[in-house]
């Protein structure tokens, strides 16, 4: 089967040209101006072909705070799919006792229920000893080549002698870690300062977690990595204060990524004040940041000192949520992004003038295709590469709505935003798989075993 899409704009981080591309099975077989017989032809008429975009950041299936996530991989890779994204890669999560084999197994019988997207693991490890250690050339060997640590959460947290000696192993494997940090000892000190005051509305949620208790723990974070000698990521960048620690970091010689989230772009700390529960809604760890974070933000996308922009996604719905009415607390931490990332990106990002259109290749495809191992099968469209096609409409407007999302919620964080441009189809490895917003394949995931990073350019 042969498809030639012509009369496209391909984007890469290198600019943008209009070229036609030829589809042969699950491969992309040439590129330019083409004349080729195909067995479907496709004029698209100007629009922008991006490469697949990549999730390097999502929780499905994940058991946590007293409940499950609301999207299991069966639905938050049909999100997915419908927002341009056709790889995930989610975190295998080894709970306190388990080998890393165990964890492995547990998370690939959760996405054998069905992925609708490609799909891939890090490994979170929550339990450092001399056996786990033995476990890190295997889980590399099953195509697990990055990992997840945390320096919050009693369940999944690291002392800092842990995180060193994890981070300087990982080096000599040709690996690194991504690294959730905040300061676990203060924001529990805050959390009862609050508890005894009587104050347990939603809205004290950002009030027991600044952001300063974010930038201390990067800063910690960058001591420990410059100790080991090793790279390291910082996920979830929330704002100046953490980003300033990466770049002090960046000057002394370490080499550090990062990652930050479309709801600090496009969110902040006000919607911590809805009334009646709503601001429920918006917890998340870290929070949202005061407004003028987010300038800073957009401005260090477009200056390339952030690597990549995935969602952590980690829904709930508002009947989950409502686990901690009566104490912040106890809401479950986290909210759905994975199907609104990329046309966010495009339109507040591309058609607001904020990033280009290369920009947003680089930080949805390129650069998270070459840390997680996937360069250049995935990431980037040339020949050789796999069919992995996002097709944006620049002139079709669209609205964010709960009632037309995939997500098995029963809310979206960005209700009526309006979109200046949406995906018009999307094709997994050739095949089409999204038109005009209608899913036309699923269950057509398959794991990616990954390569190492590539470190730099």
């Amino acid at each position: 089967m042969k498809t030639l899409l012509k009369n496209g704009f391909v984007v890469s981080g290198r600019g943008t040209r209009k070229q036609d591309i030829l589809i042969e099975d699950e491969k992309i077989t040439a590129m330019g101006s083409l004349t080729e017989a195909a067995d479907e032809v496709v004029d698209l008429g100007g629009k922008y072909l991006f490469p697949g975009f990549i999730d390097g950041h999502t929780h499905f299936d994940l058991e946590v705070s007293g409940t499950v996530t609301a999207d299991d991989f069966a639905t938050g890779t049909r999100a997915a799919l419908a927002g341009g994204t056709t790889v995930i890669i989610d975190f295998a999560t080894q709970n306190k006792g388990e080998t890393l084999k165990e964890a492995f197994a547990n998370w690939e019988g959760k996405a054998a229920k069905g992925c609708s997207c490609d799909y891939g693991f890090h490994m979170a490890i929550s339990d450092w000893n001399e056996g786990v250690k033995q476990e890190i050339q295997d889980m590399i060997d099953r195509g697990i080549t990055s990992f997840k640590l945390y320096m919050t959460y009693p369940a999944m947290r690291l002392n800092d002698g842990e995180l060193y000696e994890v981070i300087k192993e990982l080096k000599e494997h040709g690996c690194f870690a991504g690294v959730h940090c905040e300061n676990a000892d203060l924001i529990d000190a805050h959390i009862r300062e609050m508890q005894a005051a009587g104050k347990f509305e939603p809205e004290n949620h950002p009030k027991v977690r600044p952001d300063t208790l974010e930038a201390e723990a990067v800063h910690r974070l960058m001591v420990i990595a410059g100790e080991a000698k090793a790279p390291v990521m910082v996920v979830h960048i929330t704002g100046k204060k953490a980003l300033e620690e990466i770049k002090r970091a960046r000057e002394a010689g370490q080499t550090v990524y990062a990652e930050t989230c479309p709801h600090y772009l496009l969110l902040d700390e006000t919607v911590f004040e809805k009334p009646n529960f709503e601001a429920a809604k918006y917890i998340c760890s870290p929070p949202m940041r005061a407004k003028e974070n987010q300038d800073y933000l957009w401005k260090a996308i477009a200056a390339g000192d952030i690597d990549t922009i995935a969602t952590d996604h980690c829904s709930f719905t508002m009947e989950q949520k409502r686990m901690g009415l009566q104490d912040f607390s106890k809401i479950p931490n986290g909210m759905p992004g994975v199907e609104n990332r990329g046309p966010l990106m495009f339109s507040y990002g591309v058609q607001d003038g904020r990033i280009t259109a290369e920009k947003m290749c680089q930080v949805l495809a390129e650069n998270p295709a070459k840390l997680y191992g996937l360069y250049p099968k995935k990431g980037v469209l040339a020949p050789g590469s796999d069919a992995d096609i996002v097709i944006f409409d620049p002139e079709k407007a669209f609205v964010i709505s709960a009632a037309t999302q995939h997500y098995h919620m029963d809310y979206s964080p960005y209700e009526g935003f309006k979109l200046k441009g949406s995906i018009a189809q999307v094709y997994l490895r050739g095949r089409l798989a999204v038109n005009d917003g209608e899913i036309l394949l699923e269950n057509a995931g398959q794991y990616q075993k990954r390569g190492l990073p590539e470190f730099g350019e």
